[in-house]
């Protein structure tokens, strides 16, 4: 008689006629709803040409019947209006980036709007977002400026690691160069000490040797024969090497030189003399005439040579 009696459960219901009628029929199962395109103005004043897809499912098929007259068409404006005024909220840019976050406040102010009439919202995604030919333009135009951007940070930034990969090789380079050029120095240094040391040690050794043959029989006969040996050789290269040549008043006069070479010797060992000369027998004067003639004869070997 036009009043709500009871809901039928599904299987076999008995209706009486005339008295009962079947007035709605409504459908448990998930409902897909395409939301038609419309215009939704972002934070920036960017006109977007959007559309999406709503799904739901009645919940109370009473409130669906009697809490509103078309509930597919309450919930496709809500869904609408939700929309256009959540883009309002976002710049152009997080539009793109924020796409899961305004389904997610699309599908929570259509349940709380929709929780009278039975209906609930399960999901809502945006199909498609058109931009504006001059924006999208622009879009295009920034993104290949953060392209080049991007490329140029790239490129600084391995000219960087390559310039700093090339001051370090440089760097240990330097360093193995000093260090080996320490250590070479090093090894010159102790060559030459080395090498110093056992000169040293050869002329002091020399020396010995000279002093113990000088202390001994005719040592100072030997000297005067050494010391004139000497002059001959050295008189034998004048003017070889120079133009300069330096003689002695008396060039000719090879005794003579001797005599003055044996003077400043004996000056020199004039000191260590003594004790030798202490020693000598007296048959040493005998022995030194015998030296002195033999030295007399190597003179006159010299001179005629």
């Amino acid at each position: 008689m036009g009043r709500f009696h009871r809901i039928l459960e599904p299987g076999l219901n008995i209706l009486i006629p005339v008295l009962d009628r079947i007035r709605y029929v409504q459908s448990l199962k998930e409902i897909v709803i395409n939301v038609p395109e419309q215009s939704a103005v972002t934070l920036d004043n960017v006109t977007l040409q959007i559309d999406g897809v709503l799904y739901l499912r009645i919940m109370d098929p009473y409130k669906a019947s009697y809490g509103v007259e078309d509930p597919e068409y309450a919930v496709t404006q809500l869904a609408q209006t939700t929309m256009r005024s959540e883009l309002g909220k976002l710049a152009l840019d997080k539009v793109f980036r924020e796409r899961e976050s305004l389904n997610a406040s699309i599908v929570d102010a259509i349940n709380q709007a929709a929780d009278c009439w039975g209906i609930r919202c399960l999901r809502y995604e945006i199909k498609d977002i058109h931009v504006p030919p001059r924006v999208k333009e622009s879009m295009q135009m920034q993104v290949e400026a953060e392209r080049r951007k991007r490329a140029t940070v790239l490129e600084s930034e391995g000219t960087r690691e390559s310039a700093i990969n090339v001051a370090e090789g440089k760097k240990q380079a330097q360093i193995l160069a000093s260090e080996a050029e320490k250590a070479e120095q090093i090894n010159q240094a102790a060559g030459e000490a080395s090498a110093v040391l056992a000169k040293a040690k050869a002329k002091a050794e020399a020396i010995r040797i000279v002093a113990a043959a000088l202390t001994q029989h005719n040592g100072d006969a030997a000297a005067s024969l050494t010391v004139a040996e000497q002059y001959v050789s050295a008189f034998s290269k004048l003017a070889k090497d120079s133009n300069t040549v330096l003689l002695p008043s008396n060039p000719g006069d090879i005794t003579s030189m001797v005599a003055q070479a044996m003077g400043i010797y004996g000056a020199l060992t004039k000191a260590s003399v003594p004790q030798a000369q202490n020693s000598v027998s007296s048959g040493s004067s005998r022995d030194a005439k015998g030296t002195n003639a033999n030295l007399d004869e190597e003179i006159d070997r010299v001179k005629l040579s």
